[in-house]
């Protein structure tokens, strides 16, 4: 096992989409660790004087390419081995938050109520790093648990250049609260390497993300890369110390309900033996339907 690590700057970064043709930043051995630094918001979303700021933000404004609206992604790492079908395990190691503020964004015609707030905000928000808190302007804290909004393999090639926005079989804006420090992400490759990227750090989030953004910050993640080519994956899923975690990824909530019952199905035919009617007839008694985003 070595450990490698990767900074953000303009050439590492990739704002607002992925792309197979994206060469790696990293390329890795399986088995490796890999601390990974991030960044997140653009020159609207900068703190008053007082806090720290990443000193590579404003080069990467200045220089990145972006493709707008979107995420400020670092990466890829390429893992050595990895081949179209294989799967890359992701176990999250450790997530660090690297500055004392984020921020909170309500974008006009967005997010689950789009007509109700037209005139949209950006607010800035202090994290306290001792006390691992966030104090709310209108009174009140939240205990930080931050995690990455977004990780995820490269997609398919054919598919072109696609939006960070959208979460796909590769992954991506996954919004997933539940993928902390002892966590494992599983994500399809799509190309030689499968090339992971991650970014939107969140300091908190609530299930819903309703208003499209949490209290988005800049954090340092570190990851141990496993090259799975004993497993088959159609789309992500995630494990934790407690619980098997299927996604189902569509526009429509109730086709996502669907796609993830019958992987959670399919999952506990394979971990367990359990035939699909007693499945399914589990997932009723003890598993939990939730929304991310």
């Amino acid at each position: 096992m070595a450990e490698h690590r990767l900074t953000a700057t303009p050439e590492t970064v990739r704002w607002g989409f992925l792309d197979a043709a994206t060469p790696p930043a990293l390329t890795v051995a399986s088995g490796d660790v890999v601390v990974i630094e991030t960044v997140s918001g653009g020159p609207d979303h900068l703190p008053p004087e007082g806090f720290f700021v990443p000193p590579e933000m404003h080069d990467i404004h200045a220089r990145a390419e972006r493709m707008l609206p979107g995420h400020i992604l670092t990466g890829p790492v390429a893992v050595e081995g990895a081949e179209p079908g294989d799967v890359l395990e992701i176990r999250i190691r450790d997530i660090e938050l690297r500055t004392d503020w984020g921020w909170n964004m309500i974008r006009p015609l967005a997010g689950a109520l789009p007509d109700d707030f037209q005139h949209g905000r950006v607010l800035n928000m202090p994290l306290d790093l001792e006390s691992r808190t966030a104090p709310l302007p209108w009174g009140g804290e939240l205990p930080l648990a931050p995690f990455f909004g977004v990780m995820g393999t490269a997609p398919p090639p054919n598919w072109g250049r696609v939006t960070s926005l959208v979460p796909r079989a590769f992954g991506g804006n996954l919004d997933l609260k539940e993928l902390v420090p002892g966590a494992a992400l599983f994500l399809p490759c799509f190309v030689p390497g499968g090339n992971f990227f991650c970014g939107d750090g969140h300091a908190v989030q609530g299930d819903g993300e309703v208003c499209v953004t949490a209290i988005e910050t800049s954090l340092t993640g570190t990851f141990e890369f496993i090259l799975r080519k004993d497993l088959r994956l159609e789309a992500p899923r995630a494990e934790t110390g407690t619980h098997l975690i299927a996604l189902g990824l569509d526009p429509d909530l109730d086709q996502a309900m669907e796609k993830a019952l019958r992987v959670m199905i399919r999952w506990l035919g394979e971990v367990a033996g359990m035939a699909p009617q007693d499945a399914y007839s589990l997932c009723s008694l003890a598993a939990d339907l939730r929304i991310t985003q």
